[in-house]
């Protein structure tokens, strides 16, 4: 049986457009986990943090003979060298929590760490001069430990949507149990708060952009592996 890739985000809405029209594999979405099956791809978005992402690829695993994992979504730049809507492959993943150091199959210049929080302009800086990194998320790191347990291929996808510049200290409010952004209840917080108007609304377009990015990228992914 041909191999498929296992395309993980934590977000629905990180891989909307990419499974457009498809319904989730109904064995997994009692516990959240969003899984769909397209030629060549197993696509599963579970929400944010390592146990979340744990529960994306064992769903994926389940549903389709796996060769490769790619850690795709969203993320936050580092330096001013990547802005905001554009896409980046990492070479280097590192778990700051741990110290750990994976690679990714794909050559890059970028480094990517895996944080379990949105990191804010200091945060940003921090990781910038410790790490050397380009780029922030919060599941990349799990996703490379357990592609390398399985013997897998593994890549780290990023669209850029916050540059190296931006924070929303809100944002980290809104995760529910199961790793999801409450989208609603972020609105709402924000629309009683004017001063953060702009700051949303920026963030919303970047994230269009980027989200847009990622879908081309990930449509090449497949095509390039099938």
């Amino acid at each position: 049986m041909q191999t498929k890739l296992a395309i993980i985000a934590a977000l629905p809405r990180e891989i909307a457009s990419l499974v457009k029209g498809l319904k989730p594999h109904p064995a997994f979405t009692h516990r959240a986990v969003y899984a769909y099956e397209l030629p060549g791809a197993v696509v599963v978005a579970a929400g944010m943090g390592t146990h979340r992402v744990t529960l994306a690829l064992e769903a994926a695993r389940a549903i389709a003979p796996i060769s490769t994992v790619i850690s795709v979504g969203l993320a936050g730049a580092c330096t001013p060298q990547l802005r905001p809507g554009e896409v980046a492959d990492a070479c280097t993943i590192i778990d700051v929590r741990t110290g750990e150091r994976y690679f990714a199959s794909e050559p890059s210049p970028h480094t990517l760490v895996t944080s379990d929080s949105i990191a804010g302009i200091a945060e940003k800086a921090r990781l910038a001069q410790a790490y050397n990194a380009a780029l922030v998320d919060m599941e990349a790191a799990t996703l490379a430990r357990l592609a390398l347990a399985h013997g897998l291929r593994f890549r780290a996808l990023k669209a850029v949507s916050d540059g190296h510049d931006f924070e929303l200290p809100s944002l980290s409010l809104f995760a529910d149990k199961d790793g999801h952004f409450r989208t609603s209840a972020f609105a709402l917080h924000t629309a009683l708060r004017p001063r953060d108007w702009g700051k949303a609304a920026q963030l919303g377009r970047d994230s269009g952009r980027a989200l847009k990015a990622l879908d081309a990228a990930l449509r090449k992914a497949i095509e390039d592996h099938s």
